[in-house]
């Protein structure tokens, strides 16, 4: 008895001793926890190859906390990548630049640098930084080795900044920088806050192709603004579109992976606070095998509906509300082999299902919203960007106006 007795105060020694570590990385208050911020998904290796690099990048966060923690990428990597330094700042006045005052190191179990082996992310300790909605935070990270092609996010919509000079993360602004649009190796801002989060899982359309570099006028972008000016309980907006993406299959080589069905777990139920995700996939899984001449890849309406339908199961099992938006007309399309009368069959096939189908917790109609009422294959001639397939700016803003900001309450 007395040996049981001993035994039950170290496990309540050891449970004290954990919770109350907890509750130093953790977020400030028992009403707050981790929601995801801001996201872009990582794609395949296909980056620059870079060492001795330090690499700034820009952030518009969606929901603001009193906590912020960061996640870097290395998950679809093939060699290890060391992260010598880390820290996240207010933006400066000049393109590039940060406010020194405000910089603030990341850190990593404690210690500035850490290794990450291919096949994983890796998240930084929280910071006591107090963000507000739609506040852009400068994030700096330093490279220490070779990291062979680095993985990155293709259509980044957004400048960053590359300079082969060592650590220069403290610095007001980089030495001999060089300019990106991908995003490298950064993957997600968490906040501590109170309330939720809604992953957008999509492609070009979703990823904001055409909506203008360092612009923030994707569609998930003016859904954040939207909500943020609704109030109430902080709803974080995470952007996981890839340019090309498709449910179905892979395609290294044009970028266009990992497949939605491949990248869910990752890509939206690893989002902390995630309670809605809205799925706006299929209209490449139609187009590419044309476009990119591989005929074995065609599938059929009722294999992406099949797609569509798993994303739903996995979404429930995991407890959140799944939302499908319809598929954008894209008749005339400048893309060579991508549109033909079989493939608007079968978007209408998986539009019809979407509506009708009743395997989705609500419908977002964002065909009805871009389509030309006239020509209802094609994109309103003052939505399209020119290539008849991606909206523009005011097609992008249509669409995000559109959503009902009742199904994130």
């Amino acid at each position: 008895m007395i040996r049981c007795n001993a035994i039950g105060r170290s496990w309540l020694a050891a449970a004290m001793l954990l919770a109350g570590l907890a509750g130093l990385a953790g977020p400030a208050s028992a009403q707050d926890s981790w929601i995801g911020s801001w996201g872009a998904s990582p794609a395949f290796p296909v980056g620059p190859e870079l060492n001795n690099a330090t690499i700034r990048q820009l952030v518009r966060i969606s929901a603001g906390g009193s906590k912020v923690r960061v996640r870097f990428t290395n998950e679809t990597g093939t060699q290890p990548v060391v992260i010598g330094a880390a820290t996240i700042a207010r933006p400066g006045n000049a393109p590039g630049s940060i406010d020194p005052t405000s910089s603030k190191a990341l850190t990593f179990g404690g210690a500035t640098s850490i290794t990450v082996p291919p096949g994983a992310p890796a998240i930084s300790d929280p910071i006591d930084l107090t963000v507000s909605p739609l506040d852009s935070l400068s994030i700096s990270l330093f490279v220490s080795r070779w990291t062979g092609p680095s993985v990155v996010h293709p259509l980044g919509v957004q400048t960053a900044w590359v300079s082969i000079a060592g650590d220069s993360t403290t610095a007001p602004t980089l030495p001999d920088a060089t300019e990106s649009t991908m995003r490298i190796l950064l993957s997600r801002v968490d906040v501590a806050a109170a309330g939720g989060t809604v992953v957008t899982l999509g492609d070009s359309i979703t990823d904001g192709y055409g909506s203008g570099t360092d612009a923030n006028r994707r569609w998930p972008d003016i859904l954040a603004e939207r909500l943020a000016k609704a109030g109430g309980p902080a709803v974080g907006v995470v952007n996981a579109g890839i340019s090309g993406n498709r449910i179905l299959h892979d395609l290294p080589e044009q970028l266009f992976g990992p497949s939605a069905l491949s990248r869910f777990d990752r890509d939206v139920l690893s989002v902390p606070g995630v309670r809605w995700v809205v799925i706006m996939e299929g209209i490449n899984d139609i187009g590419h095998s044309g476009s990119a001449g591989l005929a074995e890849q065609a599938v059929s309406a009722d294999e992406i509906i099949g797609g569509l339908r798993q994303l739903v199961t996995r979404a429930h099992g995991a407890g959140l509300k799944a939302y499908c938006a319809t598929l954008t007309p894209y008749e005339g399309t400048v893309f060579a082999g991508y549109y033909n009368a079989e493939g608007e069959t079968k978007r209408q096939a998986v539009n019809q299902w979407i509506r009708t189908g009743k395997g989705c917790d609500a419908v977002i109609d964002f065909d009805s919203v871009v389509r030309d009422p006239a020509q209802p294959s094609k994109v309103k001639a003052e939505f399209d960007v020119g290539d008849h397939l991606h909206p523009n700016a005011a097609g992008y803003e249509a669409m995000a106006n559109s959503v009902d900001l009742e199904l994130f309450k």
